[in-house]
C-alpha cells in the first residue's frame, strides 16, 4: 500500500464504525464476492469518512437490498417499512437501500458500452474489472472483498492505488468525457472536495470535450441533477469556483456567471437557517447575461431553471431572491428606523437579504441594515396576540392586525422595554 493511504485492514475496520458497515460485514461472511467500492473505499483509504456506502456483487442486488434492509431496520426493534426504504433499477441493475442514518448503494458489477455521447450507457453483467474500468476517475476504481474466504483482497484500475496516494485526478480512457460529459462536472467537484489536482493529459481532454461541446449532448435533467450536487457541498462555493474554472458553467448555460466576492459576502452574512444552494443559485443568476448583454430576465430564469428541473418551490425561492435583491439595497439605505426596515424585509426570503447585502458597498447603511435584520431583528416578536387585544375588549377584524403592528413597530423601535402588559398598552392606545 502507497505511503499515506490506511490499510485493507484499517479500512474494515473503519467501515465497521459507519452507519450500515456492521451489517455489511456480517452479510460479507455469509457470501462471496460482496466488495465495497467506489468512492467509500477511496475516503477510508484517506482517513475520512464516506458520505455513503457503495457495494458490488455478481448477482442479486435486489435480494440483498431487502436483506440489508431487513437488518437495518432490527437495529431499533422496528419493522424494515418503518426504518428503511429500497428502490431498484431494473435496467441498471442497481438497488438502494436509505434510512435515517444513513444509505448503501448496492449494484451488480457490470460493463457499460455507450451508443452516442452523452447517451445513458447499456449495461451487462460484467467482472469485478470490468465493472472498475467503467468508472469515473481512478481513484474511485478501488474495490475491496468484504465476502468470504477473500476478504480484504483489494482490486484496482491502473494508476488507482497511486493516483489516490499523489492526490490526483485522472480518467480511466480517453473517450471517458465524450462517453459520460457529466463527469467534467464531477472532476470539478471532486477537485474542490478533495483538494486533488487533475492529472495534466485528463485536464487537456477535459479542455477539448468542452471545448467540442461534449455537456450540449447531455440531458438539461442530468445537467441540473449535478449543478444541484455542487450547490449541496458542504464547501459549495468552492464546487462552483472549480466548475467555473474548468470552463463548465458556461457550458450549461452562458447565462450563468459567478462573482465570487458577491457570493463569499452573501454567505457571510446569510444566517443558518438560510439555504445556501438557493442562495449561490440566485446569484449565479444574478450575475448571468441574457444573449444580448442585458441581465437575464425573469421570464428566462424561469425557463433556465424549468430546463433544469430544479423543483418549483426551489425555482420559486432562487429566482424570487435574484429578482428582488438589486431593489433590496435601495429599501435598505432608505429604512430610518428598524420598524421601517421590518416593513422593507418581513416579507423576504432570507437569502434575499443576504444577497443584497452583499450587493452593497462594504459598511454602507444598506449592508449594516441586513446584517442587523439577519442577525437579530427579524427575531423580535410579541409576547401578545390577536386574543389578548379581543379579551381587551377590541372587536375582531382588521383593527386588531393594525394594533398589533404598531405594537411591534414601537418594540423594534425601543419604545417598548417591558413584556407583556407594556406591550398591550401601547396595542390599546395605539391604532396602527
Amino acid at each position: 500500500m502507497p505511503d499515506g493511504l490506511a490499510t485493507v485492514a484499517q479500512v474494515i475496520e473503519r467501515l465497521g464504525d459507519q452507519p450500515g458497515g456492521p451489517e455489511l460485514l456480517a452479510l460479507g461472511a455469509e457470501r462471496d464476492e460482496l466488495m465495497l467500492i467506489g468512492g467509500a473505499v477511496r475516503d477510508l483509504l484517506l482517513g475520512l469518512c464516506p458520505r455513503e456506502l457503495d457495494v458490488v456483487v455478481a448477482d442479486g442486488a435486489a435480494d440483498l437490498a431487502s436483506e440489508l434492509a431487513s437488518r437495518v431496520g432490527a437495529l431499533a426493534g422496528e419493522g424494515s417499512v418503518q426504518r428503511s426504504q429500497t428502490a431498484f433499477h431494473e435496467r441498471f441493475h442497481t438497488a438502494l437501500v436509505s434510512w435515517s442514518d444513513g444509505q448503501i448503494d448496492i449494484a451488480t458489477r457490470r460493463s457499460e458500452s455507450y451508443a452516442a455521447p452523452g447517451a445513458l450507457p447499456e449495461v451487462s453483467v460484467g467482472t469485478i474489472e470490468q465493472d472498475l474500468r467503467r468508472r469515473d476517475f481512478t481513484v474511485n476504481a478501488i474495490a475491496i472483498e468484504l465476502g468470504e474466504p477473500g476478504r480484504g483482497t483489494l482490486h484496482s484500475a491502473v494508476h488507482g492505488l497511486e493516483d489516490l496516494a499523489a492526490k490526483r485526478l485522472r480518467v480511466l480512457h480517453d473517450t471517458s468525457f465524450l462517453d459520460d460529459p457529466t463527469r467534467l462536472l464531477r472532476l470539478a467537484r471532486y477537485r474542490a472536495r478533495l483538494g486533488f489536482e487533475i492529472e495534466p493529459h485528463t485536464a487537456d481532454l477535459a479542455r477539448k470535450a468542452l471545448h467540442g461541446g461534449a455537456l450540449a449532448t447531455v440531458s438539461r435533467s442530468r445537467l441540473g441533477a449535478e449543478l444541484r450536487l455542487a450547490l449541496s457541498e458542504s464547501e459549495a462555493l468552492a464546487a462552483l469556483v472549480s466548475v467555473e474554472r474548468l470552463g463548465a458553467l458556461g457550458a450549461i448555460h452562458p447565462g450563468l456567471r459567478l462573482d465570487v466576492a458577491v457570493a463569499e459576502r452573501a454567505l457571510e452574512l446569510s444566517p443558518v437557517d438560510a439555504h445556501p444552494e438557493v442562495l449561490l443559485m440566485a446569484s449565479l443568476l444574478l450575475g448571468g447575461e441574457s444573449g444580448n448583454g442585458a441581465p437575464l430576465a425573469e421570464g428566462q430564469m424561469f425557463a433556465l431553471l424549468d430546463s433544469l428541473e430544479f423543483t418549483a418551490p426551489a425555482r420559486d425561492r432562487i429566482i424570487r431572491s435574484a429578482v428582488v435583491a438589486p431593489s433590496l439595497v435601495a429599501r435598505m439605505q432608505d429604512a430610518g428606523r428598524p420598524s421601517q426596515l421590518h416593513g422593507a424585509l418581513a416579507s423576504e426570503a432570507l437569502e434575499a437579504v443576504a444577497l443584497a447585502g452583499a450587493l452593497a458597498a462594504p459598511d454602507s447603511a444598506s449592508e449594516l441594515a441586513a446584517r442587523s435584520w439577519l442577525g437579530s431583528l427579524r427575531n423580535v416578536h410579541l409576547a401578545i396576540g390577536g386574543e389578548d387585544l379581543l379579551a381587551a375588549g377590541i372587536p375582531a377584524g382588521p383593527e386588531i392586525g393594525r394594533r398589533l403592528g404598531a405594537a411591534l413597530a414601537a418594540k423594534l423601535d425601543g419604545e417598548i422595554h417591558g413584556a407583556r402588559e407594556e406591550e398591550l398598552a401601547v396595542a390599546l392606545e395605539r391604532q396602527g
